[in-house]
């Protein structure tokens, strides 16, 4: 008598049966005592499934779930959560395999998006973060190291031209030391700064005797042992998108039918616009651009066929904000130089004699925040595409307001001045006036930003402004009062 109420014990306690709940909710499996335990499938009111393995009232194990919107998952769950291994489809074709950390692609893993292009790699949080590739569909190429989502620290890109570069990258853009190979041979050595060539660098054409890359990857830092303090030196404070974590609460009714109900929502609904938090949800957008031959003085063909005549000659070039302002040339097998003084990309007149502005007068500092206020602007316009001015970039919003810290920051460089803030009003409509008259950005830049560049104009105006004169003679510049500068803005309006 005993042995049988035991086994009817047994039988009672675990065992095969079907519960329906009072919002609509269904589980049907195996139960231990009142709890799902064992295998079951549990069906929301809205159509959701899960179908898998359950541990004392929890989806814990593998399992199956399949949302109404398409989306569907396969693989390991943990507390009612996507936690291992699993594949997940989701409703815009997308496909991603790999690690899931409560909900969260966390891990190694590989997604392969609608529009066919592939990441494979390092997940942090549900971004790449760590060493990982990405493939376009039209067959570009990053190899490398991600933050928050955009390419950050040392990779590799190569073009479906053949074009390559080797260096550091800033919130998806070229930033730092690095080289360029150009598909015909020629390869650039030099730094950028987003994305834009900025400082000196060494051009050598095709056929040319390059550098020891082993030891100019020691000199750039490459090999230095804090490769990850420098990666994460150049990496940006940005905000990373979390996904709040759902909350099991309640009885087993609440925690199937809310507790489950909302989480798996919550993964379903996410699905739907996982990639809008990604930087690659477009190749045809964010695949980085190509060095072009606009930003070379010329292009690597152009210079090749000097190699290939046995000159060996390769070119010392600097840039600034991507427009080419000096260059010489030397010999490369002796790898001195040949003696040529640096050429001028755009020379002016000689100089005439005249009072150059000197450390200690008081306009001196005004003179250097001038030069780095206006190189800025110029550098931060120039790359936008050419078009029609417009309303808005007469409004108050169209200016740039940048502050200039002494030590540099992580958008404008260290100088010698004293601390400022830098306000450019509609930049775009001066862009377009420079345009109308045929003013070279670089033309303009050199004149102005070219070392001591201004000399002042030793009598002040009748209104007390103070003018400056570029020392080539072809610009000049005069401060105004606050009453004469809301004028001029007013003015500028006539332009369109």
């Amino acid at each position: 008598m005993v042995l049988k109420k035991v086994d009817e014990f047994i039988i009672s306690f675990f065992r095969i049966g079907e519960k329906v709940f009072p919002n609509g909710d269904r589980y049907a499996g195996s139960f231990k005592g009142l709890l799902p335990h064992g295998k079951g499938k549990y069906t929301w009111s809205d159509g959701t499934v899960y179908d898998g393995e359950w541990d004392r009232g929890k989806m814990t194990g593998v399992g199956n779930f399949c949302w109404t919107s398409g989306a569907t998952y396969e693989g390991e769950v943990s507390g009612g959560y996507l936690h291992g291994c699993g594949t997940f489809n989701g409703t815009d074709g997308s496909i991603y395999r790999g690690a899931w950390r409560i909900n969260i692609q966390h891990g190694l893993g590989r997604k392969q998006y609608c529009n066919l292009d592939i990441y494979e790699g390092s997940w942090k949080e549900g971004v790449k973060e760590g060493s990982g590739r990405y493939d376009w569909s039209t067959e570009d190429t990053y190899i490398g190291n991600w933050k928050a989502g955009n390419m950050c620290g040392r990779g590799v890109m190569k073009w479906a031209n053949s074009d390559m570069y080797d260096g550091f990258w800033l919130d998806g853009l070229k930033h730092g030391s690095g080289f360029y190979r150009f598909s015909d041979g020629g390869y650039y050595f030099g730094t950028w700064s987003r994305g834009l060539k900025d400082g000196q660098g060494t051009f050598y054409p095709a056929g040319s005797k390059l550098p020891s890359l082993p030891n100019w990857y020691s000199s750039a830092g490459y090999y230095d042992d804090n490769s990850n303090a420098l990666s994460h030196s150049l990496s940006v404070k940005s905000d990373k998108s979390k996904v709040r974590r759902a909350s099991i609460k309640g009885s087993l009714s609440e925690k199937l039918s809310i507790g489950l109900f909302r989480s798996s929502g919550r993964i379903s609904n996410r699905s739907g616009s996982l990639e809008k938090d990604w930087s690659f949800d477009d190749s045809a957008k964010e695949v980085p651009s190509r060095e072009s031959s606009r930003t070379l003085s010329f292009n690597s063909e152009e210079g090749g066929s000097e190699a290939r005549d046995g000159s060996n000659i390769v070119y010392v070039r600097e840039y600034m904000q991507g427009v080419l302002i000096k260059e010489k040339d030397r010999k490369n097998a002796a790898g001195l130089s040949n003696k040529n003084k640096w050429k001028n990309k755009f020379p002016g007149k000689e100089e005439r004699p005249s009072k150059n502005i000197f450390k200690g007068r008081g306009s001196y500092f005004l003179m250097l925040n001038l030069q780095l206020g206006i190189r800025y602007t110029v550098g931060k316009v120039t790359p936008v595409p050419m078009r029609e001015v417009l309303s808005s970039d007469f409004g108050p919003r169209a200016r740039i307001w940048v502050y200039f810290p002494k030590d540099g920051s992580q958008f404008t460089p260290p100088h010698r001045s004293i601390g400022f803030y830098w306000k450019d009003y509609c930049p775009m409509v001066f862009r377009n006036l420079r345009e109308m008259f045929k003013i070279d950005a670089a033309d303009y830049m050199m004149s102005i930003c070219d070392g001591d560049g201004l000399r002042e104009v030793s009598s002040a105006g009748k209104s007390g402004s103070l003018f400056y004169v570029s020392q080539d003679e072809r610009f000049v510049i005069k401060t105004l009062k606050k009453s004469e500068q809301k004028v001029w803005i007013q003015i500028t309006t006539n332009f369109k």
